[in-house]
């Protein structure tokens, strides 16, 4: 972060504080959030038989709109595996070399996620554009009543995982690709209605694409947040103008710089700062203070503050 050498910077012992967490041997230590892993097995094995039933029905009536959601909901089944894959990993303890364990685990999981559904829906399109060509008859009773099934599975899955999907885009990832599959599978019902009731096929290709648009809708939001937490950008819930201004709005500071903020997974933030205090170094309360009002007001756990006495810090960084 650009540290300076500078004779008055440091008070030993006292300048360098952590956030509101114990110290250890392994690092920092906080409380793991919601693991969901009954959620994420009980989502796994309902949507597993589901795919399978899904697929098998959708091969025998010929109905590319179900063939398209199984293969969906089988991307869904892999993206379960691998979302609750990392909060197992997040929840490790920190090691020597991995100083804040594996939290970024969860980052990797959904932009990893995010990326096989593109993938996945990549694929759909594909073979819904050759349908379009060369038509086939469906079982339009066959199709309501597996896709029906599939909108009770995918909304109960869903609920599973709502009250995760605030804070965690690792959840949310997971909470919005179940409630996705619902509404797809609603719009299958409406296919085979519709179908049954015409007998125009073109309807069932072109429901494929419109499956397609809503899940890439869907994605995307999860691959803009995963990969903005991958390179490290403040985390949306956190507003680093604000933090900036609170801190130089406390006694005896008269700068801050080299402010950093930066998620280490998808439910944890970090920060370090560079508080300019000429009046002299005001004790380990302050700096407690400052920690726990980081944790509370701004939801940053990690918070580490170094203390300059002298002005050499202030304008290295405005040189840097």
């Amino acid at each position: 972060m650009g540290l300076h050498d500078h004779s008055h910077a440091h008070l030993p012992g006292t300048a360098d504080r952590h956030g509101d967490h114990e110290h250890g041997p392994g690092g920092h230590h906080h409380h793991a959030p919601a693991s969901f892993g009954r959620a994420f097995a009980i989502g796994i094995l309902l949507n597993t038989g589901f795919v399978v039933v899904e697929g098998a029905y959708g091969l025998i009536s010929s109905s590319m709109a179900l063939v398209a959601d199984a293969g969906h909901n089988l991307s869904d089944v892999l993206g379960l595996l691998i979302a609750w894959g990392a909060t197992i990993l997040s929840a490790r303890s920190p090691s020597s070399r991995f100083t804040y364990g594996f939290k970024s685990s969860s980052i990797l999981a959904a932009l990893l996620n995010a990326v096989l559904l593109l993938i996945a829906v990549g694929a759909i399109a594909l073979e819904s554009i050759q349908r379009f060509f060369a038509p086939e008859p469906i079982d339009s009773r066959t199709v309501i009543i597996v896709a029906a099934i599939g909108i009770a599975i995918n909304g109960f899955t869903a609920l599973l995982f709502m009250r995760g999907g605030r804070d965690d885009i690792n959840i949310r990832g997971a909470f919005l690709h179940m409630a996705a599959d619902a509404l797809v599978s609603l719009g299958v019902v409406i296919t085979g209605v519709l179908i049954g009731l015409t007998g125009m096929l073109w309807i069932d290709p072109a429901t494929s694409l419109v499956i397609v648009i809503v899940i890439t809708l869907g994605t995307w939001g999860l691959l803009r947040d995963s990969v903005k937490m991958s390179l490290l950008a403040v985390p949306d819930r956190v507003d680093h103008v604000a933090v900036e201004a609170w801190l130089r709005g406390q006694p005896g500071v008269i700068d801050v710089h080299h402010m950093h903020i930066w998620p280490l997974g998808t439910t944890d933030t970090a920060m370090t700062a560079h508080l300019h205090m000429p009046a002299g170094h005001p004790g380990d309360a302050f700096l407690q203070r400052l920690e726990q009002e980081m944790s509370t007001r701004f939801r940053i756990g990690h918070s580490t503050f170094q203390i300059e006495i002298d002005g050499h810090g202030a304008e290295a960084a405005h040189c840097g």
